[in-house]
């Protein structure tokens, strides 16, 4: 595995609720995005963007109410939305795997380098919440621009946090919906997807944040810890 797929790793498993749909064509291989259900440990489903080929969907028969548990990466690309650059996230499957029930059913390690500053704020309860953006290096001088969010000591220490700073982190996908006002008498319900953080570390901390260890330990226990994550 190379150092492009090291920091960037993701671990799905869910049910498939949509038809697949044509995304895209790379050296004569069609890719679809289906959507997955994945559950949280507190009964809530957070429902993804999955992006796979046309082999492994004939060769594993994925189609609506089939469960997929795969490895891939957590992808962003560009789409143009009424003349706008609109940023989409997809979760990229690299191969699909057996798994025991028991398996964290959402995982992700992410490291890379924070490329906005962060936007550190408190909920009307006193809670602390940071939003980061997070540059992750892939092969063939790409980058995959990752949303993520952090909560309370988390929070506390991403708001120091400078742009061109290298992160490692790990945690979960998760899908949220607001409302984006489209005029003044029109309301559209949006979906926004991002990184729960769960645990970071700084790059002079990195030595100490082992992905390898990280991801086999997220990709591999039922995680009962979510009082951080906003269940």
């Amino acid at each position: 595995m190379n150092g492009s797929e090291k920091n960037n790793r993701v671990f799905i498993m869910g049910e498939i609720v949509s038809e697949a749909a044509f995304s895209h064509e790379v050296y004569g291989e069609g890719f679809y995005e289906l959507k997955v259900k994945v559950m949280r440990l507190s009964g809530q489903a957070d429902v993804l963007p999955v992006t796979v080929s046309e082999r492994l969907i004939s060769e594993h028969d994925l189609k609506p109410g089939a469960t997929l548990c795969a490895l891939g990466q957590f992808r962003s690309y560009n789409k143009l939305e009424n003349g706008r650059s609109r940023l989409m996230l997809t979760v990229f499957v690299r191969e699909t795997v057996d798994a025991p029930p028991t398996k964290n059913p959402n995982s992700i390690v992410l490291s890379g380098y924070i490329c906005k500053p962060p936007v550190y704020r408190t909920t009307p309860f006193n809670r602390e919440i940071a939003d980061l953006l997070v540059a992750v290096n892939r092969a063939y001088n790409k980058s995959d621009y990752i949303p993520c969010i952090a909560w309370g000591r988390n929070a506390r220490f991403v708001r120091n946090l400078q742009v061109g700073d290298r992160i490692a982190l790990s945690g979960r996908i998760q899908s949220r919906e607001y409302q984006k006002k489209l005029s003044e008498y029109e309301v559209k319900t949006m979906t926004a997807y991002e990184v729960s953080i769960s645990k970071l570390a700084a790059f002079d901390s990195a030595e100490e944040f082992d992905l390898e260890h990280e991801f086999s330990l997220y990709a591999g226990e039922h995680r009962a810890d979510e009082e951080n994550e906003g269940a």
